[in-house]
């Protein structure tokens, strides 16, 4: 039998004096010199780097493509494997009789607008009408292209990138990250959750390479999400002013607005966050779960009611009976021409989906382990793998049904189609009320909505990153380093944007995500092993 390390303590050296005091200067440091040399090198030689960016995306695809598919699969699977076990599901995360800190609707509001951020609110609209013109039901000859027919196979596609499978992986990272920190007593952060497998090895360089490769992770992840947001965001500015600067020739947000709404991101993200957990975050969460529901209702309103219930319910039949195949079904790169676009359409939706889940999971589960202590197991895994999913596939269901609805009845006339994914939630507003009415609820809902979501996920990135870099410590940190890691992660996106466009920004989440994917299997395993070990120990000593 192999012998696993054991570890109890886990000691994570800090400075004690310096600007660095209260943190680990090896992480610290050394994740940004490389941050540094990935800006240096895209504002320099910003061709380039696009060019060599996009081929190693490509690469990683080929290689590694099934890997990004079912690695999703087994996160989904370890968790609900663990929260099933009555004796496993039953653990406080946290000490016994330890409650929960936020009520329920903050807890949801703040999960929710972590977890999803600007995703949501772009793609429940701009994904089921892609997928409403081509998805592999429709590439396999299982139904035409803009039919009636297709429109549950665009949600049911849509709610596989955004449902349980996704959710899985904040979920695993977040129960190991509570479990290891609550209940064992080691530092919250990544390496803690690896101590069955490492011991003590992770005091040292291998636990600095795994808190590392966390906040790379973090920061690409969070990158493409503000990325496309502030041209969403721009775009909503520009629906309600008129400003032409706003918009460039081919009638997208040009890249000064995106400049602008990224510094206003950054610097309300940095206030936001320095402001804390209990104040800022919270308060924005709530009014983004609450502009969530009044846009929701908007839809209700207004939107096919009776078509989306319908559209709903086949959607989700399709979507849960055949989950199983859907995260397991890989379509390698091949040579004819229907494997091939097969192997596309996978590559550009599943995969850059599930490594933007990835990219994501380091500081969503970091953050939802914070804001979870005192829940059990069971209540923490199906509360994160069923609420928030089913939350994101009734939106979807109502935004999606409403644009494809427009264009089914000749409404839209492909003005819904031929919109860039920033723009078509805007066109379908427009075409469902009149244009004054649609310009009031995005002054009124969608822009201050879209602040929110964006400033909700860059302040909790940036107290994330602040966490792992301080060797889990939760103590607030001074102004200046929170100020100073909002400042890396708007230059990020910046330069990247303006070397490549959202296409560089693609290509650094897909290769970024790729170590931190391996790092959250073996949480998944190291998890496993304590929590079956603790099971075996309560039945040896009642026994």
């Amino acid at each position: 039998m192999i012998k696993l390390p054991q570890a109890t303590t886990l000691n994570i050296q800090t400075s004690s004096t310096g600007f660095y005091s209260g943190f680990n200067r090896t992480v610290a440091i050394g994740s940004k010199l490389i941050i540094a040399a990935l800006v240096i090198w895209a504002a320099l030689l910003p061709v380039q780097a696009g060019e060599v960016l996009n081929n190693l995306m490509n690469a990683m695809l080929s290689s590694f493509g099934a890997w990004y598919l079912y690695v999703m699969a087994f996160y989904a699977v370890v968790c609900v494997s663990l929260a099933s076990v009555p004796s496993i599901g039953s653990t406080i995360l946290g000490q016994p009789g330890e409650k929960p800190e936020f009520s329920r609707f903050s807890w949801y509001a703040m999960m929710f607008g972590a977890g999803i951020g600007i995703g949501m609110l772009t793609f429940a609209t701009a994904e089921p009408i892609n997928h409403f013109v081509n998805n592999p039901d429709v590439i396999l000859g299982k139904v035409q292209s803009e039919s009636a027919d297709n429109l549950p196979h665009a949600l049911k596609w849509t709610s596989f990138h955004w449902g349980m499978s996704a959710w899985g992986c904040y979920a695993l990272g977040a129960l190991a990250l509570a479990f290891f920190s609550f209940n064992r007593g080691l530092p919250l952060t990544v390496r803690s959750a690896l101590v069955p497998l490492f011991g003590r090895k992770l005091e040292g360089p291998l636990g600095h390479v795994v808190d590392i490769t966390a906040i790379l992770a973090t920061l690409v992840g969070i990158g493409v999400t503000i990325g496309f947001g502030v041209g969403q965001f721009a775009a909503g500015v520009y629906e309600v002013s008129g400003a032409a600067w706003l918009v460039d020739a081919d009638g997208l947000s040009s890249n000064s607005a995106k400049i602008a709404a990224l510094v206003i991101i950054v610097l309300a993200s940095t206030l936001s966050a320095i402001s804390g957990v209990g104040k800022g975050i919270k308060w924005l969460s709530n009014v983004n779960l609450t502009l969530s529901l009044v846009l929701l209702g908007f839809y209700l309103v207004f939107g096919p009611t009776g078509l989306a219930f319908e559209s709903f319910l086949s959607s989700m039949k399709e979507y849960i009976f055949s989950l199983p195949s859907l995260a397991t079904t890989y379509w390698p790169s091949v040579e004819d021409a229907q494997g091939a676009e097969l192997f596309q359409w996978q590559s550009d939706w599943t995969l850059f989906t599930f490594a933007w889940w990835i990219g994501f999971a380091p500081f969503v589960g970091l953050f939802l382990a914070r804001i979870s202590r005192g829940r059990s197991i069971r209540e923490f895994v199906f509360g994160t793998m069923l609420v928030p999913p089913m939350m994101c596939c009734i939106w979807i269901t109502l935004a999606g049904t409403a644009a494809i609805n427009l264009e089914l009845n000749g409404t839209a006339a492909g003005s819904i189609i031929a919109a860039g994914a920033e723009f078509q939630l805007f066109e379908t507003l427009k075409l469902l009320v009149s244009e004054n009415v649609a310009t009031g609820i995005i002054a009124l809902v969608i822009v201050p909505l879209l602040l929110t979501f964006l400033v909700t996920s860059g302040d909790s990135a940036v107290l994330v990153v602040n966490t792992i870099s301080s060797g889990g410590s939760t103590d607030q940190k001074s102004a200046s380093h929170i100020a100073i890691w909002g400042i890396i992660l708007g230059l990020i996106i910046l330069i990247l944007l303006l070397a490549g466009g959202m296409n560089a920004l693609r290509a650094a989440l897909l290769i970024g995500a790729l170590p931190f994917s391996i790092i959250l299997a073996l949480v998944g395993v190291s998890l496993t092993i304590a929590l079956v070990g603790d099971l075996i120990r309560r039945k040896r000593h009642t026994g």
